[in-house]
């Protein structure tokens, strides 16, 4: 029996899944599978405090980015959904779960658990918890048992990943859900996992790095030099997400079964508006009056018998 670790979050957090079947493909607002497997899997989990619940009308998975408590308009393109980012913005990742019953949810910002900061599958992923038609919303990066650190939008080269050297996945937010096929209540300990280190004193200012000089890269980390991987340069045009100010958090760890299988998976991207409209998502924003379409309503005749006097 494998054993993964699962977050559930009592402050409003919220919870993603990633598909960990070869022969899964990912959806948005994915509905519920019918076909899950019969094999269980003992995990543990993180639960929130008093964690708020909403009975949704539909049963689909969904995942959406908060700005002042206001879901950000998404654009449907290239197979994938679209979000815009407002510059030096906090924001929040809003889960939902349409079933009766609890789900788990591996959910990464940038390439990296949302609990732990940590790369990996899914399955092999710390997860939050949502409780039967619960929704749940996630602040920022949990950094302890009753503290995190809240999201904002920010330049790749501020981002909290250009900070621990993992830059290859920045502007994506996913979400992994897994059904648990029954609870188990009783508390455990966490197993004990390092956490990146990243100096911080409570505010976001001071926890943004100063940029390196032009033609200059950051120095790649001793992991990434033994496997030969380079990290790519970060860069200020593209938007990613920071590390800011500490919030408060309360969470604790829970044992659930899970079904092997996800049993969906929501993918958000997001980029600032001029990537956006480079990448065809949204229109380029043209002057008032705009001499472009006065040419456009142009025409090759009209009821004239001669030409007038200029």
């Amino acid at each position: 029996m494998k054993r993964a670790v699962i977050l559930l979050s009592c402050a409003g957090l919220a919870l993603v899944i990633i598909a960990v079947s070869v022969a899964y493909r990912p959806t948005r607002g994915a509905h519920a599978g019918t076909q899950i497997p019969n094999d269980g899997i003992e995990t543990e989990a993180f639960e929130l405090v008093n964690l708020p619940e909403q009975v949704v009308e539909d049963r689909r998975f969904d995942l959406q980015i908060l700005v002042n408590g206001r879901p950000l308009d998404e654009y449907y393109a290239r197979g994938k959904n679209y979000v815009e980012a407002i510059e030096g913005a906090e924001y929040e990742v809003r889960v939902r779960n349409p079933l009766p019953s609890r789900v788990a949810v591996a959910l990464s910002v940038d390439g990296l658990n949302t609990i732990d900061a940590r790369h990996t599958t899914a399955w092999n992923a710390s997860k939050w918890v949502i409780e039967p038609y619960g929704t749940i919303s996630i602040s920022g990066w949990q950094m302890s048992s009753e503290r995190a650190r809240s999201f904002y939008f920010t330049s790749e080269r501020d981002s909290y990943g250009a900070k621990l050297g993992q830059t290859a996945n920045l502007g994506v937010v996913s979400a992994v859900f897994f059904r648990e096929r029954r609870s188990i209540v009783v508390p455990v300990t966490p197993p004990p996992r390092p956490r990146p280190l990243y100096e911080e004193d409570g505010r976001r200012d001071s926890s943004r790095t100063e940029a390196p000089s032009a033609g200059s890269r950051t120095e790649d980390s001793p992991k990434q030099k033994q496997s030969g991987q380079i990290a790519p340069v970060p860069d200020d045009e593209y938007a990613a997400t920071g590390i800011g100010r500490s919030v408060r958090n309360d969470v604790r760890w829970v044992n659930m079964d899970l079904d092997s299988r996800p049993a969906a998976e929501v993918i958000i991207r997001y980029e600032y508006y001029p990537a956006l409209v480079r990448l065809g998502i949204v229109p380029r924003s043209y002057p008032r009056p705009d001499p472009l379409r006065r040419r456009e309503g142009a025409t090759g005749f009209e009821d004239r018998r001669f030409s007038p006097e200029p």
